[in-house]
């Protein structure tokens, strides 16, 4: 889903109308007790799995539902009132030694040995979820039919008892695709299932109204995030700057984030220093991801590109405007939430542009700014 040039229409993914899963006939939930979702991927990948434990608990409340994720994420699903417990693998214990990291994998494998899941919902084709059930044993195994040559042999075929159709490409939104996974157990997931869910906790939102009260933000404000770890998905610095400087001459308040990667960190002081009338707030650098979630859930308004913190404000419910080129947002944008997405791919090219990276051929550098000042200016109406 994208935005033409002249509307800009709502960013807020809706459920397509679907051809459901095979729906399993051997896999009776009632007599089921633990289960182990299981997710290794980055952090908007892990938040876009809530609806998965939300749909479960709800339709089958005795179920004891843990999830399996790197301890980096874990903030995207920690507090979810669906899930029993978090359990997580350090990306560090490599860096730590072999004694270290043998000693990491053992605990965490008796810990999950301790919980005798009955079934297991691998969401990805990582490896380590198909040797986890060979070790674990569970009664049921769920993983997509990704159909990919190192995923049809049967070292990987024999580690799942069950393979649900898993549609690959952007004419689906991701947590639509992981919906798959309860849909093949029987369960259509309702418009309450299928919310994003994130809890920022009480020391997170203690913590944001303080970094507000510090910096004198006590009326609405509008907070913007413009960095990504992938900097081929960013916005251009001088648009940006241009952006904030109208939106501070209407007297917004204006509080700026990004992640505290170096990368990130100088992009914002470019920013800073292109403009001429705004003076945000800036917190770049100085927030964990629960307490980044409380600021963005008080926000206003939410401005950035395609990463975890647009997946947070749709989890907020947060209107945003948010910024697409190399990602789509029929696959990745703002899901069942208020704004708006504006796609580079509904503007021309610049004349005479030549790319070298293939990861820069759909780059925001073409996106003007009065698109993105019109498209907040409507949500903000």
């Amino acid at each position: 889903m994208t935005a033409d040039s002249t509307s800009h229409k709502s960013g807020a993914a809706e459920a397509p109308v679907l051809v459901h899963s095979a729906q399993s006939r051997h896999i009776d939930l009632q007599q089921v007790n633990h289960v182990l979702v299981i997710m290794l991927r980055h952090h908007g990948d892990v938040l876009l799995t809530s609806p998965v434990f939300s749909t479960l608990k709800n339709h089958y409340p005795h179920l004891q539902i843990d999830a399996l994720v790197y301890a980096d994420t874990s903030p995207m699903l920690k507090g979810h009132p669906a899930i029993s417990q978090l359990h997580l693998i350090d990306r560090r214990w490599k860096k730590q030694g072999g004694i270290r990291q043998l000693k990491g994998e053992w605990q965490l494998l008796r810990q999950l040995r301790q919980r005798h899941f009955d079934l297991t919902l691998h969401l990805t084709p990582h490896w380590r979820g198909a040797w986890l059930n060979r070790l674990l044993r569970p009664r049921y195994a769920l993983v997509p039919d990704f159909q990919k040559d190192k995923r049809n042999g049967a070292l990987w075929r024999g580690s799942f008892t069950d393979f649900y159709p898993y549609q690959a490409g952007a004419e689906r939104h991701t947590v639509d695709k992981n919906l798959e996974a309860v849909r093949y157990l029987g369960i259509e997931p309702g418009a309450a299932d299928s919310r994003l869910l994130l809890c920022p906790g009480a020391e997170a939102q203690a913590s944001a109204l303080a970094h507000l009260q510090r910096h004198h933000v006590d009326t609405p404000y509008i907070l913007v995030h413009p960095t990504s770890r992938w900097l081929f998905k960013c916005w251009e610095e001088q648009a940006l700057a241009e952006t904030l400087d109208h939106l501070a001459s209407q007297g917004w308040p204006l509080v700026l984030t990004a992640a505290p990667d170096p990368q990130e960190l100088a992009m914002v002081e470019r920013i800073l220093a292109r403009l001429h009338i705004a003076r945000p707030v800036n917190l770049a650098g100085q927030l964990n991801l629960q307490e980044l979630a409380a600021l963005i859930a008080g926000a206003r308004a939410y401005l950035g590109v395609d990463s975890v913190p647009m997946h947070i404000a749709a989890a907020m419910q947060t209107p945003s405007v948010a910024l697409f080129g190399p990602s789509q947002a029929c696959e990745w944008g703002p899901w069942q939430a208020p704004g708006k997405v504006i796609s580079s791919r509904d503007f021309p090219r610049p004349v005479g542009e030549v790319v070298t990276n293939s990861k820069y051929r759909h780059s925001l550098i073409n996106i003007p700014s009065s698109a993105v000042i019109k498209a907040l200016e409507d949500i903000l109406a």
